[in-house]
């Protein structure tokens, strides 16, 4: 078993498990040490939990409780698997709803309403996705306990006070966009719990706080990417991402074209517009 942390913030943590055990490996007792959803991405195994024994198969969640023991088996799958773990403090889960019977360790067979938010957050982990990783664990903490309990999210009238902390906010990002702000923190800013505030966030302006931060990050880039002189890596990291590869996918997402594909259309449609002006005047 490999395990690399992919996000770490007060409220949650998100890890990447890869497994290669395989039938002629023997399972051992395990026991959770925190409320955690986590998401095959790849292969199978097998759960025994509180004296039921579940398959778990690509799209499926392994639900996890402090305190619950568990043991993992491989006996109808030799290629090992792969998980996305989301794994939440007990704080965070009171704040979106209860932590209590739903958390009980049991595996969750794949159903829309949840594997559509493990494979988001495999597309945040991966670079693929404008919503940060700790975004996607809120939102799938909501998501599970609402199809758990059969209780969906009341959408009451968002008051006056609420919308100006988001208003509030979206220019604190727009302000502070080259700098490394991760969700906490805005909440923090706006006075608020991070679920809270995301819920709200997104209600008032369309876009999470992290996909507000990514776009007010590639409206900087365009206008420097007309400054022939400095370098598209330059760039990147000089509006705030941390990696030129997670750059040019964002852009590209949302230019249709590279960074460079658009400097130079940008670039070749202005020489197009002098070279029409130039021959007007000439004539």
């Amino acid at each position: 078993m490999t395990a690399r942390l992919l996000c770490s913030c007060p409220a949650l943590a998100v890890m990447d498990y890869r497994c290669m055990a395989g039938p002629d490996d023997r399972p051992f007792a395990e026991m959770h040490t925190c409320l955690s959803l986590s998401y095959v991405r790849r292969g199978s195994f097998g759960l025994k939990a509180r004296g039921a024994t579940y398959d778990l198969v690509p799209g499926a969640f392994l639900v996890g409780r402090p305190g619950d023991d568990y043991q993992c088996t491989h006996e109808h799958h030799s290629g090992g698997d792969d998980c996305l773990s989301f794994q939440f403090t007990d704080a965070a889960i009171d704040v979106i709803g209860p932590a209590g019977e739903v958390w009980r360790t049991r595996a969750i067979p794949p159903i829309a309403e949840l594997a559509v938010f493990g494979e988001l957050g495999q597309a945040a982990a991966d670079g693929r996705s404008d919503m940060g990783l700790d975004e996607v664990g809120q939102v799938l903490a909501a998501r599970f306990i609402a199809t758990a309990t059969g209780r969906e999210e009341c959408r009451t009238p968002i008051r006056a006070l609420d919308r100006r902390r988001c208003v509030e906010a979206a220019l604190w990002l727009e302000a502070r966009s080259a700098d490394p702000i991760d969700l906490e923190a805005t909440a923090a800013f706006a006075g608020l719990s991070p679920f809270h505030f995301l819920r709200l966030f997104r209600r008032v302006t369309g876009a999470t706080p992290h996909q507000y931060l990514v776009r007010c990050r590639l409206r900087r880039a365009a206008s420097l990417l007309a400054d022939p002189g400095r370098s598209v890596t330059d760039i990147a990291f000089d509006v705030g991402f941390g990696d030129l590869s997670n750059f040019v996918n964002a852009f590209r997402r949302a230019a249709g074209v590279s960074p460079r594909g658009f400097r130079k259309a940008s670039r070749d449609r202005r020489n197009f517009y002098q070279d029409r002006i130039g021959r007007t005047v000439l004539a």
